[in-house]
């Protein structure tokens, strides 16, 4: 009997499920056509408000059901109320009060803050609306139609119509994607908005941005010589050095344009706007294969968002310059975005802006008038720059994107020498214009093809009229960059996503000088093709403990006829919960480079210039590079280790600054790096602190100069980095200092003197080392809300805090008056306050 019922309850379960199979396996059709149909076999009818039953689709009844059967089953399946108010006629309503329409509240799953943006689409229709800054959505009509939800930072994810078809406005959580590039190593790294990503780079968000020592806001350049390996020999942000690099050696590229000119005030002052950078990425080392043309580091600024944000704008103030900046949600589908930069300098003399002036413009043309013969003279300097830019982005239906940007950056010094009966003019401009346009069409959750084409020019003129005779100096240096590129990328799986793309070059250089007595003219433009196929993919298992991402760019060189291969690999490795293994390796190469002719090019304020390779003289510059790593996460601790080794190859003499024996000499080197970067951090709560230290073995190896290896003239052994951090609610303090050994300089042995031609001789290249440098600075800053949407920021920095003399650069030169060697020194920037005042509104 036991058996019989066994199986009899077995044979039900069995046909339960098959009939729930069947079921499942019909095709749902819609409640008015089921209703319909009903009438048909029943003769009864139905009332019912339209907008209340179209957006409910179920399979349909059984037809040799019962009319009681099939009403039963249509109220179980749609919670309707059905109700018999005469005989064979039915009302059908809903039991909810829906005074309101179809709404509800897309949410992050995490946060659980609003989803701005996101498309919410009615399937088989044209009907698409967009969330607004708090999630919330409207959809203007009711339909059976499956409701999509499409955002490019969250999953794709489904809404049933009558989930909508309740009392309130529900609230839907949407999961994140996870990138592969968006794994965190750690999420602060030396300050709020600083972090380590897997492939090594630092990513640097400015709007979650803490504070630094000596900052008011957040410099993209200076912030990034706080990373450990990079910094500054000469303090200013156009002469960065990573690794023993030259500053030319790295790219700096805004919104996927090449920026010739970084610095405002001549290097004392980022040209890009701090209000402005939504992302930036520095890469010391195992940079993509999409980059090229440096063989030193890459600092990618971006200032894109991926959705459309809400009206937002900001004003602001210090001593030396004010800015504004606004973005403009035009549409519920475009920003327009605009900001705007300039100093005060021309018409206020603030004591920051002297102090700048002094340390910029010291044994320059400008201050160095005692070796003119006249004495009686006046001088009067007239500074000042901007930077504007303008964006616009442009959602074009659910999967296409358009983005606008362009980019304008100038510095102007007007100097005036004058004496009893004499004046002369000179001057000195500095710009960078650039734009880019992109096109980004996003097929699926797996696949993007991007499309950008962009441009950048830079100019480089000065004039130089002599105080003592009526010559004329004339000198341009201009470059003008152009391209496009195209960018494919396929997730294959879960953990495997291969990236490829192809990119064309154009690049002219002019460099023009003139001299009106004896009249001289010169003029030389170079121009050179470049195009390249790129490769890469991406492996990263879903626990994120491995991540392995490898590359090769492909060069082909018209001018040349060569071809150059560039591989690149970023491997890292979670050992434990706590410790990771990071390796990074690649090859590079840069075509364009900066030289010195004279330290007296450009008022000897701008001595460089940009030139061209041309295979000879100035050859292609290529690096290899590797880098080994380690770090340590855990109890709001931070170790990190990094062993690295740097050759780079094809360096030209003019290039390196030389100012001793080698100064006028013109041939081709290369420099190789042994070194090793560490920094411990710890995190109490509130406060915050690190200690880095690098080391430097950087030589040069010249054969036609020498025989044998010297040190690098950017050689810092020995670089150690502290800072403290205190945030408490808006409050924001940071004391920090720096010390290094003192950079390389070569030292006079005699002194001979000819009528024709007096001259020092020098001691061995670099044979000896400038003092320790040393510097602490100190910032604070304060946010005040005034109302809902508008806060008032205000810091302050103190630069170097102890007024601490630090010799810079040494070099010798005749003093004719006395036919001797005299030194002369150039020294760092004196104790700088300064003073930032924000309206965010």
């Amino acid at each position: 009997m036991l058996k019989n019922r066994l199986v009899y309850s077995l044979f039900i379960c069995l046909f339960s499920f098959a009939y729930s199979m069947a079921q499942g396996e019909k095709n749902v059709i819609s409640l008015k056509n089921i209703l319909a149909q009903i009438s048909r076999q029943h003769d009864v009818k139905f009332s019912y408000i339209e907008d209340e039953i179209v957006i409910f689709s179920v399979a349909e009844p059984e037809k040799n059901w019962s009319l009681e059967q099939k009403i039963e089953y249509l109220k179980k399946e749609t919670k309707l109320q059905f109700k018999l108010v005469a005989k064979k006629y039915y009302t059908i309503y809903n039991n909810q009060k829906l005074d309101k329409p179809l709404c509800g509240f897309l949410l992050d799953a995490e946060t659980e803050k609003g989803i701005e943006n996101a498309i919410i689409k009615i399937d088989q229709t044209t009907i698409s609306v967009f969330t607004n800054q708090d999630g919330y959505f409207e959809l203007p009509k009711v339909s059976s139609a499956t409701i999509q939800v499409q955002h490019q930072s969250y999953q794709t994810f489904n809404i049933n119509p009558a989930d909508l078809y309740v009392a309130n406005c529900p609230k839907f959580k949407l999961q994140s994607i996870t990138q592969t590039l968006d794994e965190v190593v750690t999420q602060r790294y030396l300050a709020t908005g600083i972090s380590k990503k897997t492939d090594g780079t630092i990513e640097v968000k400015p709007k979650k941005f803490g504070i630094l020592p000596g900052l008011i806001e957040p410099d993209v350049l200076q912030t990034m010589q706080q990373v450990p390996g990079i910094m500054s020999v000469d303090e200013t942000i156009s002469n960065i050095n990573v690794r023993g690099g030259t500053h030319d050696q790295n790219l700096f590229l805004w919104n996927g344009i090449r920026m010739f000119q970084t610095g405002h005030f001549f290097g004392l002052i980022s040209a890009f706007n701090p209000s402005l950078a939504q992302t930036i990425s520095i890469t010391k080392n195992g940079s993509s294969a999409f980059f090229g043309e440096s063989v030193s580091s890459l600092v990618d600024i971006s200032s894109r968002t991926n959705t459309v944000e809400a009206t937002n704008s900001s004003f602001s103030t210090n001593l030396i310059s004010a800015e504004f900046y606004t973005k403009l949600k035009v549409s519920e589908k475009a920003n327009l975005t605009l900001s705007a930069r300039r100093s005060l300098t021309d018409f206020f003399k603030s004591p920051t802006y002297r102090n700048y002036s002094n340390r910029i413009f010291q044994n320059t043309v400008i201050t160095d008038l005692n070796t003119y013969e006249i004495l009686d003279y006046q001088s009067e300097v007239d500074f000042y720059f901007y930077d504007i830019t303008a964006q616009f982005q442009q959602k074009i239906g659910t999967k296409n994107e358009l983005n606008i940007d362009v980019i304008a950056i100038e510095n102007t010094l007007q100097f005036k020498q004058s004496s009893a009966d004499l004046s002369r003019n000179s001057a000195l401009e500095q710009e960078n214009f650039g734009g880019t346009i992109r096109w980004k069409t996003q097929w699926n959750d797996k696949h993007y093809t991007e499309f950008k084409g962009y441009f950048s020019s830079y100019d480089l003129n000065s004039s130089f009229e002599t105080l003592e005779s009526n010559q004329v100096l004339a000198q341009k240096n201009q470059v003008f960059d152009t391209g496009f590129q195209v960018r494919n990328s396929n997730v294959i799986s879960n953990k495997i996503t291969l990236n490829t793309g192809y990119q064309f070059n154009e690049i002219g250089i002019t460099n023009f000088d003139e001299i009106n007595l004896p009249f001289f003219s010169r003029t030389i433009t170079n121009v050179l093709l470049t195009h390249v196929g790129i490769a890469e993919g991406i492996f990263e298992t879903e626990n994120k403990k491995t991540f392995l991402k490898t590359g090769v760019r492909v060069n082909y060189f018209d001018k040349f006829n060569s071809f150059l291969l560039e591989p690149r690999v970023q491997f890292n490795q979670a050992l434990t919960s706590a410790l990771r293994l990071e390796i990074l390796g690649e090859q590079k190469s840069q075509t364009l480079s900066q030289i010195i002719d004279l330290q007296q090019d450009f008022l000897g304020v701008e001595k460089r210039r940009w030139t061209l390779a041309n295979n000879s003289t100035i050859p292609i510059q290529k690096s290899n590079q590797v880098s080994l790593g380690l770090s340590f996460k855990k109890n709001n601790w931070l170790l990190t280790l990094d062993n690295f080794y740097k050759k780079v190859t094809g360096i030209t003499s003019s290039s390196q600054g030389f100012q001793n024996q080698f100064e006028l000499e013109k041939t081709v080197g290369d420099y190789q790096v042994i070194g090793s970067e560490f920094l411990i951090q710890k995190s109490f709560n509130r406060f915050y602190t690190w200690l880095s230290y690098s080391y430097n073995d950087n030589q040069y190896d010249f054969d036609e100069l020498l025989n044998t290896s010297f040190p690098n003239n950017y050689d810092i052994t020995h670089a150690i980095s502290w800072a403290g951090i205190y945030e408490w609610n808006k409050l924001k303090l940071a004391l920090g200092a720096k010390w290094h050994t003192g950079r390389p300089i070569t030292t006079p042995t005699s002194f001979i003197v000819t009528e024709a031609n007096p001259n020092i001789v020098y001691n061995s290249p670099n044979n000896a080392r400038l003092k320790d440098y040393f510097q602490v600075n100190f910032s604070a800053s304060k946010d005040w809300k005034l109302k809902d949407k508008m806060v008032l920021q205000t810091a302050v920095s103190i630069l170097n805090l102890l007024n601490t003399q630090n010799s810079l650069n040494r070099f010798y030169r005749v003093n004719t008056a006395d036919n001797s060697v005299e030194s002369i020194d150039t020294f760092s920037l004196e104790m700088t306050p300064n003073f930032n005042v924000r309206l965010n509104f």
